[in-house]
């Protein structure tokens, strides 16, 4: 059954902790889809995932890439799945996929200093519950530590 994970941001901003997620991902030896609102953030994302660390980057590229289908990472603001993802991310209200069943996990990241991003994010909890998948929801501690809520 999928499971799909929130992930509640609160005074961090998503180019810290995706690159971080993504990381623990890839550990788990699954592919991954970034699944983006924009090809601006999509564009964005790919520089910083080169630079985020001085002594790491993340191997990955774009859907409008050639060679997309062998990259372990494809950053995306469509509804599809390239590399055969396990995986997939959602950030700035980018939309839960048409099929969520097709991955062993959805990523929801949101920021919760943004009312419209909540208001979202409680709109698609509810679409997750009602689809009957396994839901999990993650908020940071006062060290910044992840804490699964629910």
């Amino acid at each position: 059954m999928t499971e799909v994970l929130f992930y509640h941001l609160q005074g961090q901003s998503i180019d810290r902790v995706l690159p971080t997620l993504l990381e623990k991902s890839l550990e788990r030896g699954w592919r991954i889809v970034v699944q983006a609102a924009s090809d601006e953030r999509v564009d964005a994302l790919d520089a910083h995932l080169w630079t985020y660390r001085d002594d790491t980057f993340l191997p990955h590229g774009t859907d409008r890439e050639s060679e997309a289908a062998a990259q372990p990472v494809v950053l995306t603001v469509n509804d599809h799945n390239p590399n055969a993802a396990q995986v997939r991310f959602l950030i700035d209200g980018a939309p839960l996929p048409e099929n969520p069943s097709t991955y062993q996990r959805i990523v929801l990241i949101f920021d919760g200093e943004d009312p419209a991003a909540v208001l979202q994010a409680r709109e698609q909890w509810s679409a997750v519950k009602a689809a009957g998948l396994d839901l999990t929801y993650w908020q940071p501690d006062a060290d910044g530590r992840w804490q699964r809520k629910g």
